[in-house]
Parts: C-alpha cells; structure tokens; sequence
C-alpha cells in the first residue's frame, strides 16, 4: 500500500503563502478559525499542505486578510493552479519520493546536476534505461519484468520536461567514467553516446564532460539541485536530492550554497560544451565499433 502523496510544489508555495499572510494580518490560528467558524487543526492543514486547499476556503482567507486586486487574482490563480493533478498521480504504484521527484523537476526552472554513475534518468535512452531499472531486480527480487516495463515507461516520460514549450534548463557535469561504464550491449552504449550528444546541441541543455586525467578539486557524490523561480511573487527554496535508493531531499539553505559552489567549480574543472561533444562523439564511435 502507497503512502500518502507529499503535496506539490504548488500546493507548499500556496500554504506557505497564506500563512505569510495570516502573520502579517496579525491573526493567530485560533483567531482564523473563530473567525471563519473552522477548527484549529483545519487552518494549520492549510498553512502546511497537508490538506488541498478549496478555492472556497482560500477566498474566504484573502477576504479575512484583506487581500484585493491584482494580489487577490494571482493568488485564486495559485489555488486553482495547485489543486490540479499531476500525471504521474495515474500510477498509484508509484514510490512517494520518486513521484516527489517528477512533481519537483516539473515545476523547476533549472536543475544543476553532477552525475559519475551512470547517465542521469533525464537523458537516458529507453534501451540504457531497461538495463539500469532491470538491475534492480538484483537488489529487490519482487520487481516483475511488467513492473520493470511501467518505470521505464514513466521514466521516459519524466522527460518531457526538456522537450515542452518552456524546457527545463539542465546544466550538467557527466563524469568520464560514465562513457566508459559499460550498461548493457555495445550497441546500447552507442545510442546512449550519441543521444547524449544531440540532446548536448539543444539550447537549454549544457553538458560538459569531467575528464578522468583532469584537475579535481571537488570530489563530492552524484547530486542535482533544483531552482525554482517565484510563481505570482510567491518563492519556493532550491532543493538538493540524490537519486539514489533513499531519494534525500534537503531544503537547507546551506546545502543549496554547498552544492551550488561544488558544481561551479565541477563546471570549471570540466570540458566545455565543444571539447565534451567531441568526446561523446568518440565514445560513440568506441562503442558502435565493439557492437
């Protein structure tokens, strides 16, 4: 049985909202709810998404604050926004840090990532990513080749975000070893490669190579952190995560600044855009050679 979904993006900039409001109207908890003729428990479900809020319940709450005009449409547009399903919410199969993961990334502006494992799921092909699901069968017997086949599925369409009208930016750090890191066949290697190195020539895309013979000042495990912009003057944080077995999230704003700093200097380290579609180009002609 699936947990409980963690609320969206959308939903946490919404709470987090009205209780900024609440504060600086000078209201307590319990003076809303006499108010507005609500429990306690249901304002502070409100204010920490742990509860959809009804457009219903969100007016009465600007007109309490005292909130009007442009500032009151922008935010009755957050709610309707919020309540919303996401597609991923069709698999009810799906793990709650992973359908964590889709919600952020699909409202995320940018995603700095450091990879020197395998490709990120972001651009892997759908043969790559058979072989790197399918080996979680070494670790949970349990996954059946039909449950292998629906995450491949949703992993492939986890990519949609790079491919709508406003892409998601994406600025990442591949460490070499990745090209050489054999998942599957040569020939499935050969189709990573030079996928990589398309989806490389894309606007939004930066993909730069570490090389193995290189300088490394920083020798810090795989990580990607998400940049949210402000939605109707509403900020979110940035959040850094491992996609990992655990699905860390962390929302400290000193790991942000840590990560951030980690990947500049990665960045820095790195081949630029040109040398690095080079190298994949190379690699893929290592791997279609062996095929």
């Amino acid at each position: 049985m699936s947990a409980s979904p963690r609320p969206s993006v959308r939903q946490q900039r919404l709470a987090a909202e009205l209780r900024r409001l609440r504060a600086q109207s000078g209201f307590t908890g319990d003076e809303v709810a006499e108010r507005l003729s609500w429990s306690t428990a249901k304002v502070s479900r409100l204010e920490n998404a742990r509860t959809g809020a009804r457009l219903s319940d969100v007016e009465m709450l600007l007109e309490l604050y005292g909130v009007n005009g442009r500032r009151r449409a922008e935010l009755i547009a957050l709610a309707r926004d919020a309540a919303q399903r996401g597609w991923w919410e069709d698999y009810p199969w799906l793990d709650p840090g992973y359908a964590q993961l889709i919600s952020l990334e699909t409202e995320a502006d940018a995603e700095l990532q450091w990879e020197n494992v395998v490709v990120p799921g972001l651009l892997q092909t759908e043969s790559y990513a058979r072989h790197v699901v399918g080996g979680w069968n070494y670790l949970d017997r349990r996954i059946s080749p039909q449950e292998i086949e629906r995450r491949i599925e949703l992993r492939i369409r986890r990519q949609e975000v790079l491919h709508r009208p406003n892409p998601m930016r994406l600025d990442l750090v591949l460490d070499e070893a990745v090209l050489h890191r054999r998942v599957g066949d040569a020939a499935v290697m050969a189709e990573q490669m030079e996928h990589l190195r398309r989806s490389a020539e894309l606007p939004h895309i930066s993909l730069r190579i570490l090389p193995l013979d290189g300088f490394h000042a920083v020798m810090e495990p795989s990580f990607t952190l998400l940049e949210f912009s402000d939605i109707y003057d509403v900020q979110f944080p940035d959040i850094v995560y491992s996609e990992t077995l655990t699905m860390d999230y962390l929302t400290d704003e000193a790991v942000s600044f840590r990560a951030r700093l980690a990947h500049r200097q990665l960045r820095e380290d790195a081949l630029d855009p040109v040398e690095s579609r080079i190298h994949l180009a190379a690699a893929r002609d290592m791997w279609s050679s062996r095929a």
